[in-house]
């Protein structure tokens, strides 16, 4: 296993395990978790498929709450826990590998105040374009896991009022929408990622509410790439603690 250890990017001192020969964090899962609303007092956070944790680790920087990270495949959840004892997080951040199908044998419905996922972004047909790897297959496709359950299993595993946040490709914006409203969320806070200022959104960021009200916000997009390729300030910003 050719593991690495890299910074997570501007943040002074968080460390994060890599595995060159499967996937680097990418930057919505350092933007998803600022894009996150936080509530203080005691909450219950679950990241699903968590990766090697970036979520998690950058949640770490904004609330002190425990954070479960749910990995079905075991070399990424190797790495995961890698990441958090790198960090010396082990009392906050708990990383399971399990499929998240399963996991209300672990917990229990309505338990959990806010789920946040980045979730495989391509559905699987007779045209996909599979990687021969499968490790990153699995990673971005929907072959263990659909978008359909993903947010139904959010809807079980969280409070009423409990908030899902998700990013996903922007083609796919209607979908979600549908999805979360068959499933009795409504989203209230969205904002779209252009990879350059004049540039189609290729991501959508998505707060939805259980059984909330509504009420939707769009906010202004995020661009996320200067002309040159380098990060833009707002983006350079979010990498603060």
């Amino acid at each position: 296993m050719e593991k690495i250890v890299n910074d997570l990017v501007g943040y002074e001192g968080l460390k994060i395990a890599q595995n060159k020969n499967y996937f680097n964090f990418s930057l919505e899962s350092v933007v998803l978790p600022r894009f996150c609303e936080i509530r203080s007092g005691k909450i219950k956070i679950m990241d699903l498929c968590t990766g090697n944790a970036p979520i998690p680790l950058v949640l770490s920087t904004r609330t002190n709450q425990e954070i479960i990270g749910v990995e079905v495949q075991k070399e990424i959840y190797d790495l995961a826990v890698d990441s958090v004892k790198i960090n010396n997080l082990d009392n906050q951040i708990k990383i399971l590998n399990m499929d998240i199908k399963d996991i209300f044998n672990k917990f229990e419905t309505d338990s959990f105040d806010l789920v946040t996922c980045n979730p495989p972004y391509f559905k699987v047909s007779e045209y996909s374009n599979l990687n021969d790897n499968k490790v990153k297959s699995i990673a971005r496709h929907e072959i263990l896991v659909t978008l359909d359950e993903i947010v139904s299993i959010s809807r079980k595993i969280l409070k009423n009022g409990g908030s899902l946040v998700i990013v996903h490709r922007a083609d796919r914006f209607a979908e979600l929408l549908l999805t979360l409203k068959k499933n009795n969320f409504e989203a209230k806070r969205v904002r779209f990622l252009q990879p350059k200022i004049g540039e189609n959104a290729n991501l959508v960021l998505v707060d939805a509410k259980k059984n909330g009200n509504v009420g939707l916000k769009v906010l202004p997009p995020l661009v996320c790439h200067n002309e040159d390729g380098s990060y833009t300030e707002e983006v350079l910003r979010m990498f603060e603690r």
